[in-house]
């Protein structure tokens, strides 16, 4: 009621389990499917309680309450996320799915996190949640031009 009184966007995340167990062997039977129709579910109660939909993004929630193959299997389909109607919002940052992707320690991670980054607004994020603004927003920028939505100054 008071995000809907405020008229304040909000982002809703998928997370299963409980912060100090949600990495104890969690399970699903179709990862893409269970965190979308939980994404689905809680942003139609959000508009239910008077929440408008742009102003609701939605989030997977990588590294919450999920394996690295369950983690691999949301970068691969964040296009459906897309697909669903909200804004996505994606946070890869020096993420343990880098890490294990490409061998490095989290703060070793930004050339990882960047081209994860580059992935998730080819697949339809809008929104990016990052440790490293600056370097982000220059990875928006080109592919922003690339994409004819940024004019270069002449």
């Amino acid at each position: 009621a008071t995000v809907a009184r405020l008229k304040v966007s909000i982002c809703l995340m998928h997370m299963r389990g409980e912060p100090g167990t949600m990495q104890v062997q969690p399970v699903y039977d179709d990862v893409l499917g269970e965190v979308a129709r939980y994404l689905i579910d809680h942003a139609e109660a959000a508009q239910a309680a008077g929440i408008s939909r742009p102003d609701i993004a939605i989030d997977p929630g990588f590294g919450f309450g999920k394996t690295q193959l369950h983690n691999l299997a949301l970068l691969r389909g964040l296009d459906h996320f897309s697909r669903l109607g909200y804004p996505l919002m994606v946070g890869l940052s020096r993420k343990s799915l880098i890490g294990a992707l490409t061998g490095r320690p989290p703060g070793e991670r930004l050339a990882g996190s960047l081209a994860a980054a580059c992935l998730a607004l080819e697949s339809g994020a809008r929104l990016i949640r990052t440790h490293d603004a600056a370097e982000t927003r220059d990875v928006i920028r080109i592919w922003e031009a690339a994409r004819g939505a940024s004019p270069v100054a002449a």
